[in-house]
């Protein structure tokens, strides 16, 4: 039975598999969905990262993020946190983009 709702919610949102993330540009609010999977059983849809935010993905940013949501993103993949933590903030692979000059500040 959940092999069926996992083949459609696959299908529905676009997904290539469980556990792989997928960007929503024209999602009204989140930025990414993924169909999570833990153990044998439970699967969930978590959409994460927020629409409007624009894209500050610089190392400072990166620290803050991370420390302000460490306690959600040792929950495991069940958690929006941790894959916003794995497929936005995540160094060398994560997102590239600096923040645009009217957002531009230090962060110490």
């Amino acid at each position: 039975m959940h092999l069926d709702r996992q083949k459609r919610l696959l299908k529905k949102h676009g997904l290539k598999g469980v556990n792989k993330p997928k960007m929503t540009p024209k999602h009204k609010t989140k930025k990414a969905v993924v169909l999570a999977k833990t153990g044998s059983h439970q699967i969930k849809l978590i959409r994460f990262g927020d629409q409007s935010s624009g894209h500050n993905y610089s190392p400072g940013a990166r620290k803050a993020f991370k420390s302000r949501h460490a306690k959600n993103i040792k929950r495991g993949p069940i958690s929006p946190a941790y894959w916003a933590d794995k497929f936005l903030w995540s160094g060398p692979s994560g997102r590239k983009k600096n923040p645009p000059k009217s957002q531009k500040r230090v962060l110490k």
